[in-house]
């Protein structure tokens, strides 16, 4: 974790040397990291507008995690730029800090002391002191329907309102950009709605720019801008329904006693590239409630189900890389 101070006696930050462009609050520019023998980002651009909620997504090992820890700037890049605020992340990294909030993966709270206490701690770091930092605590702590919790010990908490304590505390000297490195690991699907419902309404209220990482495709369908990742580099981007457009159509899914010999005689048969995927035949048509009747005609012999839906952003996924969304590495460094 990294701490910054801010006390009454330090002056004001001066202006970036290089400010952005009026709608971008992050502009990263062919950045790549390795460690050691293994690349984790490999020539990665992205631009993230300001007031968006822009989601990363990928499977274990597609850089996500490396990305998130050079934005918050616990890592430098070998090479590339990137640029927060219009500061440079690399040459002023402490002003970069004064923009950004950071919820971690992993608990960054000390479970001995109270919420008010953890709180307290924290705006420490950034110069809060007395009435202002007492105002600052009411306040996040309203916002984040906390109030009635701030003499607990956290470590008397669920993991869900230890997630709230944790964005509480990120939202402490008012960020313009809150970065989350899958702020739901570990969360049940009633807490993990919970908190997302808690964070839009700070968002919207504090017109935050709001940047996450994460593997599950239910939460990155709710963002502005997705950005898909896979072995380092940026596989596509836009917003999710727009990504899902792209495939064009109905995804079929064939289960057979034979998928290869299958998929074959379906290519023959009909136009489209069907793949075996998963030990099933996956293709994509227009009109695929009709390709089913034909399917049926000609294979019913061979096919043990067939179900027929909308894509989702795990067929995008396959769509653009041609493989399933493994997450098979648990590797934190690998994210």
């Amino acid at each position: 974790m990294y701490s910054t101070s801010m006390t009454s006696g330090t002056p004001p930050p001066a202006v970036a040397e290089s400010p952005l462009p009026h709608s971008l609050d992050i502009d990263v520019k062919k950045i790549s990291f390795d460690y050691g023998e293994r690349k984790a980002v490999q020539e990665v651009s992205l631009s993230i507008e300001k007031n968006q909620i822009v989601a990363l997504l990928g499977p274990n090992g597609s850089g996500k995690t490396t990305i998130f820890r050079i934005l918050c700037t616990l890592l430098l890049p070998d090479t590339g730029r990137v640029q927060i605020g219009g500061w440079d992340a690399a040459k002023d990294p402490h002003q970069v800090r004064r923009l950004i909030g950071v919820v971690f993966q992993s608990n960054s709270l000390d479970l001995h002391l109270s919420v008010s206490e953890n709180l307290a701690c924290h705006g420490k770091l950034y110069g809060l002191r007395g009435p202002r930092l007492r105002e600052r605590i009411e306040e996040v702590l309203d916002w984040s329907k906390l109030a009635d919790r701030s003499g607990d010990r956290v470590g008397t908490l669920s993991g869900g309102l230890r997630r709230r304590v944790e964005l509480a505390k990120s939202l402490l000297h008012q960020p313009q950009i809150l970065l989350l490195d899958e702020p739901t690991a570990g969360l049940d699907p009633t807490a993990r709605r919970s908190f997302w419902s808690q964070l839009k309404k700070i968002r919207e209220r504090q017109n935050l720019t709001l940047v996450f990482t994460t593997h599950l495709m239910e939460e990155a369908d709710h963002c502005d801008h997705l950005i898909l990742l896979d072995e380092g580099r940026v596989v596509t981007e836009g917003s999710p329904d727009k990504l899902k457009d792209r495939i064009g159509g109905d995804v079929i899914i064939v289960h057979s006693r034979d998928p290869e010999r299958l998929r074959g005689q379906i290519e023959e048969r009909f136009s489209g590239q069907p793949i075996v995927l998963n030990g099933a035949v996956r293709l994509e048509h227009s009109k695929g409630h009709k390709l089913i009747d034909d399917l049926m005609e000609d294979f019913r012999d061979q096919i043990q189900s067939i179900t027929v839906g909308k894509p989702t952003l795990e067929d995008v996924f396959v769509y653009e890389t041609g493989h399933p969304f493994r997450e098979d590495d648990d590797s934190l460094e690998n994210g």
